[in-house]
């Protein structure tokens, strides 16, 4: 467990350098850690807790094997907390803690703004119906409820997801994954899985698309559109004649980045992925500020005009190009990347190709099909 201090990690030398930035403000701890949803409340106790214990634990000269099938499990009889705050028995697990703490510090991320964006205040739902997915209250994070395969799908890919992130030198647009947790409450395990948030804490969002490159069934439902935010998709991206403008040299920066992810998730056999493109048009722009200068968005708390925000924190923006049609803000990143080609995918091709035909553009392909189509999609949605 760990010492935030960055610098004085070894394997930290391929990750990008990180501008000085505002100091912890050093505030009394506030040990109550209620949420509406007793799982919550024992999520913010216990990234509370586990963090402390990894800023006692030094930081080793290198991640081992073990590491990536380690954890860290706490079991909680509660004759001394307080009974409104959290429930009388849980237990908490944190999964390969040496190795999300390697992640963070490559993203960027130190364990004591991590520590706060997550325990200081509660997570919020993220939308309408959405009980999946949770941000932290300052926006910076996204907290996914995922299924007990999922984990195991997380460790399986752990290992080969890490060696990316150290080639690429954690430039890239794959989720960065920053922790992964076990809730135990009423004898029922939650498992969790935190994110940096593709979309900024602090630009509004005024349009999203999810796309995967696929038109069969692509489109979003007219429930779905009479939602304040709805989530478009392919179609709809053609249909709204939608384009993403920004500059050429930018663009191929971008589809060198994807191609790299893409070639990644293709070797690992996986599919189904998607591109989240969130759109925030500057001039009907209000941007929320965040609340205290501490926390992930803490880097923020100096920027004050329309369209601004920090490439430290806000790692997905691009600016739209000088010259078009209108200023906006781009942030886009690729997410759902855990569905392996496995025996329920391959049934489910089955079953769409006797539907639609063997020629259909439909969403259950093999991952290197999959990856074709998708690259071709995406290299499309430019201006």
């Amino acid at each position: 467990m760990a010492s935030s201090n960055a610098t004085s990690n070894p394997l930290n030398t391929l990750a990008p350098k990180r501008k000085t930035k505002k100091k912890h403000f050093v505030q009394q701890k506030v040990e109550v850690f209620r949420a509406s949803d007793p799982v919550l409340s024992v999520l913010m106790w216990g990234v509370n807790h586990t963090i402390n214990d990894l800023c006692q634990v030094p930081i080793p000269v290198m991640l081992l094997p073990d590491d990536f099938k380690a954890n860290a499990k706490i079991k909680v009889n509660n004759h001394l907390f307080n009974k409104e705050n959290l429930p009388g028995q849980f237990k908490f697990k944190e999964y390969c803690p040496q190795v999300f703490r390697n992640l963070r510090e490559r993203f960027g991320i130190e364990d004591l703004d991590y520590q706060v964006s997550l325990a200081r205040s509660s997570p919020v739902k993220d939308g309408e119906g959405q009980g999946l997915l949770l941000t932290s209250y300052d926006r910076t994070l996204v907290v996914k409820k995922i299924a007990s395969e999922e984990v195991a799908d997380m460790h399986s890919i752990l290992s080969r997801y890490h060696q990316h992130i150290v080639t690429c030198h954690s430039n890239t647009l794959l989720p960065q994954f920053l922790a992964m947790y076990r809730v135990s409450v009423d004898n029922e395990d939650v498992y969790l899985l935190v994110m940096r948030n593709v979309f900024s804490h602090r630009l509004h969002i005024h349009r999203k698309y999810d796309l995967k490159g696929s038109l069969v069934s692509r489109e979003a439902s007219f429930k779905e559109k009479v939602k304040e935010l709805p989530t478009y998709k392919d179609v709809d991206f053609r249909n709204n004649m939608q384009k993403v403008y920004v500059s050429e040299e930018e663009k191929e920066h971008i589809l060198e980045k994807l191609n790299r992810d893409v070639e990644f998730l293709v070797q690992l056999h996986i599919m189904d992925y998607s591109l989240l493109l969130g759109i925030h048009d500057v001039e009907r722009a209000e941007a929320s500020f965040s609340r205290s200068p501490e926390g992930i968005a803490g880097y923020m708390s100096s920027l004050k005009g329309p369209g601004e925000y920090d490439p430290y924190v806000d790692v997905y923006a691009i600016q739209s190009a000088v010259g078009a049609p209108q200023r906006e803000v781009y942030f886009m990143g690729l997410i759902d990347v855990l569905t392996q080609y496995d025996t329920r995918k391959k049934a489910a091709h089955a079953a769409k190709t006797v539907k639609h035909g063997a020629g259909a553009e439909i969403s259950t392909v093999h991952p290197e099909q999959y990856a074709k189509r998708f690259r071709e999609f995406i290299s499309n949605i430019f201006a």
